[in-house]
C-alpha cells in the first residue's frame, strides 16, 4: 500500500523528538506496521523519504472531512472496505485526517495557553505599575499638604 507523504511526516513527527513515542504504540494508534514505520525513519535520516511522490488524500474541507470521520466510527469493522470504496477513500485518508484534527486542535489549545499566559503577565505589569503610579500620586498629595500647612503655620518665604 502507498502512503501519502503527509501521513509518513505524521508518523515521523510522533516518533522523532519532542514527542518521542514508540514506535510500536505510534504503529498501533496509526495502523500501520511497525516495519513500515521504521523503514520511513531510515529513508528520513538518509534524506530520500520524501524523493518519492505517492498519492494523497482527496481534497475535502475539513467540515466534510470531520464528517466522513464520524460517519466511519459508525460502520461496522465487516463493512468498512466497502464504504471506503464507496465514497473514494482509502482508511489511511481518514487516519491521517482525525491526526490533522487532533493537530489543529492541540495547536489552537497551545496557542490560546500561551496568550492567556501573555496576557496574565502582562496584567501584572500594568497592576505593578498602576501601584507605583499611586503611591507616587499619594507622596505627592501628602508633600503638597505639608507645604500648604507649613506655609499657613510659617507664612510664604516669598513675602521676605
Amino acid at each position: 500500500m502507498k502512503y501519502s507523504i503527509r501521513l509518513k511526516e505524521t508518523a515521523l513527527r510522533k516518533i522523532l523528538p519532542p514527542e518521542n513515542r514508540s514506535v510500536p504504540d505510534v504503529a498501533r494508534e496509526m495502523g500501520i506496521s511497525e516495519q513500515t514505520i521504521y523503514n520511513w525513519k531510515k529513508l528520513a535520516e538518509n534524506g530520500s523519504l520524501f524523493l518519492e511522490e505517492t498519492s494523497s488524500p482527496i481534497q475535502t474541507g475539513q467540515l466534510e472531512q470531520y464528517n466522513l470521520i464520524l460517519e466511519s466510527k459508525l460502520i461496522g469493522e465487516d463493512r468498512i472496505g466497502e464504504w471506503l470504496r464507496e465514497k473514494g477513500l482509502h482508511s489511511e485518508h481518514l487516519n491521517l485526517w482525525e491526526q490533522e484534527i487532533k493537530d489543529t486542535l492541540n495547536n489552537k489549545d497551545n496557542k490560546l495557553k500561551l496568550e492567556n499566559q501573555k496576557l496574565k503577565k502582562e496584567k501584572k505589569l500594568l497592576e505593578k505599575e498602576l501601584h507605583r503610579k499611586e503611591k507616587a500620586l499619594a507622596e505627592m498629595a501628602a508633600l503638597l499638604t505639608l507645604k500648604k500647612k507649613a506655609e499657613a503655620i510659617w507664612g510664604d518665604r516669598e513675602d521676605e
